[in-house]
């Protein structure tokens, strides 16, 4: 039996360093083609317990089990999509509304700027028309670009769902095959590593819905009380989007200020949602992440947040809403490999106890 090749400890990081580069530097010059099939991994693994179901209890073949599961989750989505549709199509009665109280509310503001910071009316708007004119000539870019972004979303809307089928009719093949590049002793480790990256994105899903859904709700809520109308689509898109890390809940607060001028163009109004807004997210941050999102994954904040940033420079907010999932698959891999245990350790979030350095003592040293 061949001994294993122990490595100085530079060597060990020079090799670890270089293989998260490496895969670093893939993902982002083929994230068009990986990012897909991580999302229909996410998507297969969150249906793989109603699949086993149907295969295994229900004795369905393999094959009618996974449509069923993939058209199931699909209705799911489209339902939601459809919803919010038909509550836009009503939002979009109230344009000229909108239209009326959004020259109201930037009259105020005109007004506002001028009394507060001595700048004329017409100095501003020469200032806007500056600005409008630089988005103008920049406009065909724009254009160009979100007509390629549309036609990439329909693609992967179109190719998830398929790659999401294939994961769950090939599970099997695809351990069989990790079985066979992993030598026999180490099988129990695999399984146990399989498993745990099964709940764990299992639990992760579940809890991004279940937050998904308390902040919905108590968005909606907070627009009731201050009286916003279509309270109920807006807080439903608060929650969608607050899936979206740091960037969502601004995305969100722009498009409820922008509905409240279907009702009023009030400044108080617009006060009332940022106010709102802030709460649920004090709420969100302080409450709901710690006890529902970071009790499951187990990572830090310090690795969540450059894990994101790495995440939406490398795959933009595909990336942003896979980097934590990827980051908790690689915890259960190092904290099940001996050699990587520390950078296992380095992730989590667990408190540590207080350490004491020992020292080495030397023969001949009294």
């Amino acid at each position: 039996m061949t001994q294993p090749i122990k490595l100085p400890f530079y060597a060990k990081l020079a090799c670890i360093l270089i293989t998260l580069i490496s895969f670093a530097y893939i993902f982002c010059i083929a994230k068009d083609v990986i990012t897909p099939v991580l999302m229909a991994f996410l998507f297969a693994v969150l249906l793989l317990p109603i699949f086993s179901f149907l295969n295994k209890k229900l004795r369905f073949p393999r094959h009618l089990a996974a449509i069923i599961c993939v058209l199931a989750f699909a209705a799911f989505i489209v339902g939601i999509l459809v919803f919010i549709s038909f509550e836009v199509r009503d939002m979009a009665n109230d344009f000229e509304t909108i239209k009326k109280n959004a020259n109201a509310f930037i009259a105020d503001l005109h007004r506002f700027i001028k009394d507060n910071f001595n700048v004329s009316i017409g100095e501003q708007k020469k200032y806007i028309d500056n600005v409008t004119k630089d988005s103008v000539k920049n406009g065909n870019a724009t254009i160009s670009s979100a007509l390629i972004s549309i036609t990439d979303l329909l693609l992967d809307c179109t190719i998830i769902p398929i790659y999401t089928f294939l994961f769950l009719i090939y599970k099997d093949h695809f351990i069989l095959f990790l079985a066979k590049l992993i030598d026999q002793e180490n099988h129990s480790t695999l399984k146990d590593i399989l498993s745990q990256i099964k709940v764990s994105i299992n639990n992760y899903i579940a809890s991004l819905i279940l937050e998904m859904i308390i902040v919905s709700v108590l968005t909606s809520l907070g627009l009731w009380i201050i009286g916003v109308k279509y309270f109920i689509l807006l807080g439903l898109i608060t929650g969608i989007l607050n899936l979206i890390p740091y960037i969502g809940i601004f995305i969100a607060g722009i498009i409820t200020v922008l509905a409240s001028l279907t009702g009023s163009g009030e400044t108080s109004i617009i006060l009332g949602i940022l106010v709102v807004n802030i709460i649920v997210q004090l709420i969100d941050n302080n409450l709901l992440v710690p006890l529902i999102i970071n009790s499951k994954v187990e990572i830090n904040a310090f690795v969540s947040i450059i894990g994101i940033i790495i995440g939406g420079a490398g795959g933009g907010i595909a990336g942003m809403f896979l980097a934590i999932p990827l980051l908790a698959i690689l915890k259960i891999i190092f904290d099940r490999i001996e050699s990587m245990e520390a950078w296992g350790y380095l992730m989590g979030n667990h408190v540590p106890r207080k350490f004491t350095w020992r020292a080495k003592k030397t023969k001949g040293v009294s």
